[in-house]
């Protein structure tokens, strides 16, 4: 499994951003002269209509500049662009859909130019002939007053292969003066009326069933870590790798781990402020807490410094003195002593943190973090953070740092919540650190434990340990989740036909029996009935999280819809609580997705607090609620279908009737989610290929009849 390397925490900001990642440089270099150029066979067109506006008078949200050559970018108006010397501007976004109807833009050039522009389209990973370089040709260009000059470009021609992309470049093909050029109204256009039109259509049965058993929807199921405000989320994590070795005492001091030369470093901000930060917006915090042992000590040391371990395979191009802790023939360095970098974080310390957390909400008058995290991911600690905890954890020292860290909290707050183990996958639901290591073929450490799953005996040894002592250091069993097949989620996420599917079949494992996960693990995961039976026959009484999880593909809208079916399932299944990671950011597909179940009108309206049961088929989802009162359903329909557009018949089975109803839609060539005009079709319902529907009803109860 892929794993990711960074952690997103409080409002946005982002621990090991500087560290990690930022030192990468994000522009894209000077381009040579460009390659002879594709031609573009005349075409007549309607005026083009936004779908994604780019640049207006400004850029719009989750658009950048990324150009490479002089130009100006007031606060507000057209874009003044050099173009001299091959010049040109780089328009960025996070990952976008294919289907547009076409790429458009308005120019005015300071005297009768002739044409000279190229566009081109790019994405990160894919290779550079995924794409032409289109010429912009005087059959693709209406001249309009005052000099300015309307340029659209079918999107067939520009991404004839329908991929995603990341960028869009507008460049020089030709010398000109260095007079700047004015640029503005830069969009990417909805798809021809008649091609959406011609798409096939076929009638879908489905029902919301009112007289089924319903259970409470937790509002914590839509958590994020470094999520947009904007998109609607209820609590913020607190969370990631950095976060094991981060130092409350210094407010920012934290250790990159192996994501990143184990270097020490800071944070653009402080734990404290991040808290104070969630209490100000309004969300539920859930914190990491050190329990590793060990924080850092100052934002310059490294765990494996050259100066005293030469011969490292690998160092930080930046900071030379950081090596990554492996000879050159890829065997581990020994480390040396934790102190290189940190200091002792023993539970007495950590007890002290939490008391003065706990002396600002008296303060304030305000409660601010409601769930405390044991630490992140123990199980990996031996690879993540072995320059100061080279050796596995097995099952009796994560039992053991449990209640010792977990009684110090308690003290430290009698009320808050405690969850663990914070597991990073089902390896690590199963087995132990120690377990991984010699091969969990071999599994020397479950053995010794009588066979049993991790997970499980933690959850009888810490049942057993309240009962004896009167001591309750576990509320909520909480564990991370990704999915394990190969291109779903990662880097090298797949958004072709293929893993787009695959993605979505993917989100089976949180809930169905039937479904054999498609990657190594080739196994049931069902992962909510399973940790919820685990919670049943092992220690009643505990909440479930997912304090991580991401189905990958943000950007696409494969990435949307399989976040739009998980945060339903979350609700259907009676989870507790769960954590996106990391994000989501703005415009993207997962924000909107976000946004179905918390904000879908801009003005507060989202997924009400009782699921109910559905009746759906495989393709389409649905997912259903309403208020106490039973005057009220919102539901979100998935269709999965990438060619297929569906007629929903909403069956209201013993609901009453609908007496109003609103419409919100969201696909692969949307710029947001946007309510649909008024309708007389009662509840009928379409949907386009691969697209999420909110359906808003105002019910009238049967019994509320005269």
């Amino acid at each position: 499994m892929v794993k990711k390397g960074y952690v997103a925490v409080g409002l946005g900001a982002t621990l090991v951003a500087a560290a990690l990642f930022w030192r990468v440089a994000r522009r894209p270099p000077l381009p040579p002269p460009p390659p002879p150029v594709a031609s573009v066979t005349p075409t007549t067109r309607p005026p083009p209509q936004a779908a994604e506006m780019i640049y207006k008078g400004a850029f719009s949200p989750g658009w950048e500049d990324w150009g490479w050559g002089p130009h100006d970018l007031p606060k507000k108006g057209p874009a003044r662009i050099v173009f001299s010397g091959f010049g040109g501007i780089v328009l960025h976004h996070a990952d976008l859909p294919s289907r547009f109807g076409g790429f458009s833009f308005r120019y005015k050039p300071p005297g009768d130019w002739p044409e000279f522009l190229t566009v081109s389209i790019k994405r990160t990973g894919s290779p550079a002939s995924a794409f032409p370089q289109v010429s912009v040709e005087p059959q693709q260009v209406v001249t309009l007053p005052d000099g300015w000059r309307e340029v659209f470009i079918p999107w067939d021609v520009l991404n004839p292969g329908n991929l995603p992309l990341d960028r869009i470049t507008i460049a020089a093909r030709s010398s000109v003066s260095s007079e700047p050029v004015l640029l503005d109204e830069i969009m990417l256009s909805k798809p021809d009326a008649s091609v959406v039109a011609g798409t096939p259509t076929r009638d879908v049965d489905l029902a919301v069933l009112c007289s089924g058993t319903s259970q409470p929807i937790s509002p914590l199921i839509y958590g994020t870590t470094g999520g947009d405000l904007e998109s609607g989320h209820t609590a913020q994590r607190i969370g990631g790798n950095p976060t094991t070795r981060l130092n409350w005492d210094a407010g920012n001091l934290w250790n990159s781990g192996s994501d990143w030369f184990f270097e020490n470093g800071t944070s653009g901000g402080s734990v404290w402020e991040w808290i104070d930060g969630n209490v100000k917006a309004g969300l539920q915090t859930a914190l990491t807490v050190p329990m590793i042992g060990w924080v850092s000590k100052d934002a310059t040391s490294v765990g494996f410094p050259t100066s005293k371990i030469a011969g490292q395979r690998k160092h930080d191009p930046n900071r030379p003195e950081a090596g990554d802790g492996f000879r050159a023939d890829g065997s581990k360095v020994a480390p040396g002593p934790p102190s290189e970098t940190s200091v002792a974080a023993p539970p007495e310390v950590i007890g002290r943190w939490i008391r003065t957390l706990r002396e600002k909400d008296q303060a304030r008058g305000q409660r601010s973090v409601q769930m405390y995290l044991l630490d992140n991911e123990p199980s990996l600690w031996s690879s993540t953070h072995r320059d100061v905890h080279p050796e596995a954890v097995g099952y009796d020292e994560l039992l053991d740092r449990t209640i010792r860290y977990g009684t110090e909290i308690r003290k430290a707050d009698p009320d808050g919540l405690i969850a663990g183990p914070t597991e990073w996958g089902w390896t690590g639901y199963l087995y132990s650190g120690k377990d991984r290591e010699a091969g969990t073929a071999l599994q020397p450490d479950r053995r010794a434990h009588g066979g049993v799953p991790l997970i499980p005996w933690y959850l009888q040894r810490l049942a057993e340990y309240e009962k004896s002592k009167g001591v309750r250091v576990l509320d909520v069993l909480d564990v991370h989740f990704y999915p394990a097949g190969d291109g779903v989620f990662g880097p090298n996420a797949r958004t072709d036909a293929e893993g787009a599917a695959r993605r979505l079949r993917a989100t089976r494992a949180l809930w169905d029996p039937d479904y054999l996960d498609e990657s190594w693990i080739k196994d049931t995961i069902r992962l909510i009935p399973r940790l919820k039976q685990w919670v049943a026959d092992n220690y009643p009484g505990r909440l479930v999280s997912l304090g991580e999880w991401n189905f990958g593909a943000d950007g696409d809208i494969s990435g949307g819809l399989a976040t739009a079916e998980a945060l339903g399932r979350f609700g259907q299944q009676g989870l507790d609580a769960a954590f996106f990671y990391s994000g989501p950011h703005a415009g993207s597909p997962v924000f909107w997705a976000f946004r179905a179940y918390r904000n879908f009108d801009g003005k507060g309206g989202h997924f009400l607090d009782v699921s109910l049961p559905t009746k759906e088929t495989e393709r389409v989802s649905l997912f259903a609620s309403r208020d106490e009162a039973r005057t009220h359903i919102v539901t979100v329909i998935v269709n999965k279908d990438p060619t297929f557009a569906v007629m929903v018949n909403l069956k209201l089975d013993n609901c009453g009737e609908s007496s109003a109803r609103r419409v919100f839609s969201y696909g692969s060539g949307s710029a947001a989610l946007s309510e649909e005009p008024p309708s007389e079709q009662g509840t009928r319902i379409k949907l386009a290929p691969y697209s999420i529907a909110v359906v808003d009803l105002t019910i009238v109860r049967p019994d509320a009849k005269h």
